[in-house]
């Protein structure tokens, strides 16, 4: 249970975000997927400051802190941190950054993450980009990459693969449902993955101007 200070800070920490109205677009795909590449190139194009749940999480366990410590341990089984603990770094990221307009990739991760955000933030995505991919393309990506992550190995990506499918699809049917949905097929070339991502942008991006 939180005590009345954790609710004053995340109260406060609401009425900041609320009075901020950043604009919200959640990245969402397997591992593998290209989701890292692709935002590198909205931000690029478009403007908007990647938020990556995953090296939040990541800087959170180079830190050291007891936090980071607990991070370690989930990740290392394939398991999903609570929503509290990604959502506390998202918001201090969002408060502390000049821009409003950010992308927030790999979150949330399950049907409890994305209430708990909506909750917590008061902020609903203006829309989900959904990274598209074949498990057998994921995996081959997976293996043929380099970038000494702990959790690069053939049974860690198999079960985040599982953890995906089980928890993150749920999300995506949430948003379908409300017509909030982008796809985006992730299995074609990065080129022309991304001008299906233009295509998505550039529209929104008229109607602001307008």
């Amino acid at each position: 249970m939180g005590t009345v200070v954790d609710a004053a800070n995340k109260e406060g920490t609401k009425s900041v975000l609320s009075e901020k109205k950043p604009k919200v677009v959640f990245v969402l795909g397997g591992p593998g997927s290209g989701k890292g590449t692709q935002c590198a190139n909205i931000v690029e194009h478009f403007g908007y400051t990647h938020l990556s749940a995953g090296d939040l999480l990541r800087a959170e366990i180079k830190s050291g802190s007891e936090n980071g410590t607990m991070i370690q341990n989930m990740i290392s089984e394939g398991k999903i941190v609570p929503s509290e603990v990604t959502i506390k770094l998202l918001e201090k990221a969002i408060v502390e950054n000049e821009n409003d307009k950010f992308l927030i990739d790999g979150f949330p991760r399950n049907e409890e993450n994305r209430a708990a955000f909506e909750s917590v933030t008061g902020i609903e995505p203006e829309f989900v980009l959904f990274f598209d991919c074949s498990e057998e393309e994921m995996e081959r990506r997976l293996l043929s990459r380099n970038q000494g992550r702990v959790d690069d190995n053939i049974d860690t990506i198999r079960k985040r693969f599982k953890v995906f499918v089980e928890s993150s699809l749920s999300v995506i049917d949430y948003y379908n449902s409300k017509g909030k949905v982008r796809k985006i097929d992730a299995a074609k070339p990065v080129g022309e993955v991304f001008e299906a991502v233009k295509a998505v942008f550039a529209p929104a991006l008229d109607k602001v101007a307008a």
